[in-house]
C-alpha cells in the first residue's frame, strides 16, 4: 500500500513539475515580450528573434545563455529578481535553443 501511494505521490510532484515548468516558460516569454523584444528588433531588424537562430549566434550552451540573460538584465536595468531571469531562461531555452541543462 505504501508503495502505491509513493508513487501516486511522485505522479502528482512530476504533474506539478511539469506545470510549473509551463508557468515560468510562460511568465519567461512574457517578459521577454515586455523587455527584450524592442531592443533586438532594432539590433536584427524585424521582429528581433533572429538574434536567437541566426548562424553566427553567440550563445552556445546554457550556461552563456544564463549569462547573456543576466547581462541583457543588467545593460536595461530591468532589476529582474533570479526566479524572472529563470523564467527568460527556460523562455529562451524552450523556445530557441534546447540545451541541455
Amino acid at each position: 500500500m505504501r508503495l502505491i501511494i509513493s508513487s501516486l505521490a511522485a505522479l502528482g510532484l512530476g504533474f506539478s513539475l511539469g506545470t510549473a515548468q509551463a508557468d515560468d516558460i510562460q511568465k519567461g516569454k512574457n517578459l521577454h515580450q515586455d523587455n527584450c523584444i524592442s531592443c533586438h528588433a532594432d539590433m536584427v531588424g524585424g521582429d528581433g528573434t533572429d538574434l536567437y537562430t541566426r548562424d553566427n549566434r553567440i550563445v552556445g550552451d546554457y550556461d552563456h545563455l544564463v549569462r547573456q540573460v543576466n547581462n541583457c538584465n543588467a545593460q536595461l536595468g530591468t532589476n529582474w529578481f533570479d526566479d524572472e531571469i529563470e523564467a527568460v531562461v527556460a523562455y529562451l531555452n524552450a523556445e530557441y535553443y534546447q540545451f541541455d541543462e
